[in-house]
């Protein structure tokens, strides 16, 4: 095997391998005796057919196998000998005009990861902006969860329905004279001004009363998801069983008993926890922004352009579908067809965070352990259909790059969490409003953050360092207005080709009712608090 360097430009590299034909020659014969001995070919016994039969049957097979073998054992063997760090997947090419039994010349290209001074982590001083929840705050999520727990009680008999009632009738569709399916029930409960029966159904039931008979007219929605009742006029026979009124529900040990708990302070004390938490990751977003501005104005080199353009087409992407969903997605669009170039600042701000961080943790021995790893691997292979759950875990074990991409988000958290050990951490309370307002004025900056990197040259022919980073996390989901680029450091793509079956859609709910539109969702247990932006998510 002879290696010839083509190209060494800053942090592009080329090369080209020449195996002789010579070489190819001995691995085919090597490979044909060793596959001879379990040949079977009719009027030779086992193991005994000669080997020009054997090649004559499987010579183009082995032939092909062999220069695949031979192509990725020469790379591997070029990356170890010019201590090259890939930072993406190297581009790797047979001559065109390649036969069998000439030789063969392989050029492979790539960029290499920068070297990078590793960065000093003495001296980092943050800021903690801490939300505390108040009383209030508490005693408001606990009204909501008695909200959701609606109890009613019978009315008088001489009652008239109004919007908050709740009816229990017994119904009986009919189009024209003829009864249909799905168009019956018997006991239904109804909340008028619910909105989960169809159009017109439960406004012609306002003033009814316990014992009432009446038939009501209605028209299904035309996008009715029973084809046969789509846009049909159709009656409905109703009999009126109870009318009933909410009942307050009194917030004390016995309400909470009735969620499970011991006590009405053990709710208390779970929601104080749950509203901390949601506050949890918006601060983690502002303290992690600071630390890698920290980290970002000491540091300068120049990152390979495979990955910001491979980190830039991930927040493209993401931006081009949230610009698809606005209420004018032309005017969207040119709007960050506009600000592309800000967009790709932002890109190649997050690569150099990201070789920043990674560089950190190797220094510092930060690690992801096997069992951690395979604890990842479980959880994500959950997204996929149960099916492809297996062929998901052999795709990331079998794809060293698979299995960086899974591994980087934690690894990075990893580093950020020592990181924050390192730093002197003042705490300052603040509210939710204030906190988020923080991280948005951090939004505005990002683009000007990232254009005013200050560009260096590469040197030519700096040879790169011999130890390895691991690899960057890729951002799961771009931001859509310039947030929170440094949270989700690039990294590289597993090939599509691999790529497992996607997620299975949902299961489709039990049949209601054709008179009911759709069961209301239910509410979460306390109010969230509202991410304005993609910035307010929890930090990576």
């Amino acid at each position: 095997m002879q290696t010839k360097q083509t190209t060494n430009e800053g942090l592009k590299r080329a090369y080209t391998i020449t195996i002789t034909a010579k070489e190819l020659s001995d691995k085919i014969d090597a490979e044909i005796k060793r596959i001879a001995p379990q040949v079977q070919m009719p009027g030779f016994r086992p193991g005994k057919v000669p080997a020009n039969l054997v090649k004559k049957m499987h010579g183009e097979q082995i032939h092909a196998q062999t220069v695949n073998d031979v192509i990725r054992e020469s790379v591997d063997q070029l990356m170890k000998d010019e201590e090259l760090r890939p930072a993406m997947q190297p581009s790797i090419a047979l001559s065109e005009d390649y036969e069998e039994g000439k030789d063969a010349e392989i050029t492979v290209e790539l960029e290499v990861l920068p070297a990078i001074e590793t960065p000093s982590t003495d001296g980092l001083k943050l800021e903690k902006l801490v939300v505390p929840v108040a009383d209030e705050q508490i005693d408001e999520a606990i009204q909501n969860i008695a909200g959701q727990s609606k109890s009613y009680k019978d009315a008088a008999k001489t009652k008239k329905a109004a919007d908050g009632n709740q009816l229990i009738i017994d119904f009986v569709g009919k189009l024209g004279d003829e009864e249909f399916e799905g168009g019956k029930a018997e006991d239904a409960a109804l909340v008028i001004g619910s909105g989960t029966f169809i159009p017109g159904f439960e406004e012609q039931l306002v003033g009814v009363k316990t014992g009432d008979e009446k038939t009501i007219t209605v028209t299904f929605p035309k996008d009715y998801q029973a084809d046969h009742l789509a846009g049909k006029v159709a009656t409905f026979d109703v009999t009126v069983k109870a009318v009933k009124v909410e009942t307050e529900t009194k917030i004390d040990d016995e309400f909470a008993k009735q969620l499970g708990l011991d006590s009405i302070d053990k709710l208390k004390e779970i929601m104080k926890g749950q509203l901390e938490q949601q506050t949890a990751g918006l601060t983690r977003t502002q303290m992690k922004r600071a630390l890698l501005d920290q980290l970002a104005a000491g540091h300068d080199f120049d990152v390979p352009a495979t990955m910001v353009d491979a980190e830039f087409e991930q927040i493209w992407q993401q931006l081009q579908q949230e610009a698809a969903g606005e209420e004018s997605p032309e005017e969207a669009l040119k709007q960050i067809e506009d600000e592309k170039d800000d967009y790709r600042a932002i890109a190649e701000r997050r690569v150099r965070l990201g070789l920043l961080l990674s560089e950190i943790g190797q220094a510092n021995g930060v690690e992801v352990s096997a069992q951690e790893m395979q604890m990842l691997i479980q959880q994500s292979a959950q997204q996929y259909r149960e099916e492809d759950r297996e062929r998901f875990v052999q795709y990331v074990q079998q794809d060293p790059m698979a299995a960086a991409q899974l591994r980087a988000p934690l690894y990075e958290d990893k580093v950020v969490d020592f990181l924050f050990d390192k730093a002197d951490v003042t705490e300052r309370e603040v509210t939710q409003e204030e906190l988020q307002a923080a991280i948005e004025v951090d939004d505005e900056a990002e683009v000007d953050k990232a254009k005013a990197a200050p560009k260096k040259k590469a040197a030519a022919k700096k040879p790169a360092a011999k130890k390895a980073p691991a690899k960057k996390p890729a951002a799961k989901k771009a931001p859509a207005k310039k947030a929170a680029a440094e949270e989700k450091p690039a990294a590289k793509k597993a090939p599509a080709k691999k790529a497992p079956a996607k997620k299975a859609p949902a299961k489709k709910p039990a049949a209601k009712p054709a008179a009911a539109k759709k069961a209301p969702a239910k509410k979460p247990a306390a109010k969230k608090a509202p991410a304005k932006k993609a910035a307010a998510k929890k930090a990576d």
